[in-house]
């Protein structure tokens, strides 16, 4: 009979791998959500012991940039650009369309949790917004009309 394999915990490999690697604290970051998804509570106390900074340090890079998840993602996500370029050109009226058509009017994730709607302040398609971004690919010059045909799309993949 073979031996089960032993579940490997993708933090502490993750951790080892840039044990003597100063100021690797975003690498770090990024790779735990890679292999999770998102970065969990406990991911948090454990990186902050690791690199000897505090808990607050490491929940406020968590916190401030977009890229980062303290849940885990809903099956479809949503990034609508509200940088200053795209809102001169609607991302307002869209944001506002995206939610009310993905059931988000009232939070972020829809009740379902098959959507969530996460409005960010650049993805650096300024010259041609609004744009927005669902599941890691962009899409520039959104129109209330495109998005229905992408809403459409989504409904039919969940």
């Amino acid at each position: 009979m073979a031996a089960s394999p032993v579940e490997v915990d993708p933090v502490t490999v993750v951790l080892e791998s840039h044990r003597n690697t100063p100021g690797a604290l975003l690498p770090i970051l990024h790779e735990i959500q890679d292999a999770l998804g998102y970065i969990p509570r406990d991911a948090v106390v454990r990186v902050a012991d690791a690199m000897n900074l505090s808990r607050a340090e490491v929940h406020g890079v968590v916190t401030y940039y977009h890229d980062f998840r303290s849940e885990p993602p809903a099956r479809h996500v949503v990034q609508v650009c509200r940088a200053e370029a795209c809102q001169s050109v609607g991302a307002e009226a869209l944001i506002g369309q995206v939610r009310e058509r993905l059931g988000c009017a009232k939070q972020e994730r829809s009740a379902d949790g098959r959507y969530s709607v996460e409005p960010v302040y650049c993805l650096g398609l300024c010259a041609s917004g609004p744009s927005l971004m669902i599941d890691e690919r962009l899409h520039a010059r959104m129109t209330q009309e495109k998005f229905e045909q992408l809403a459409s799309r989504m409904e039919k993949e969940s």
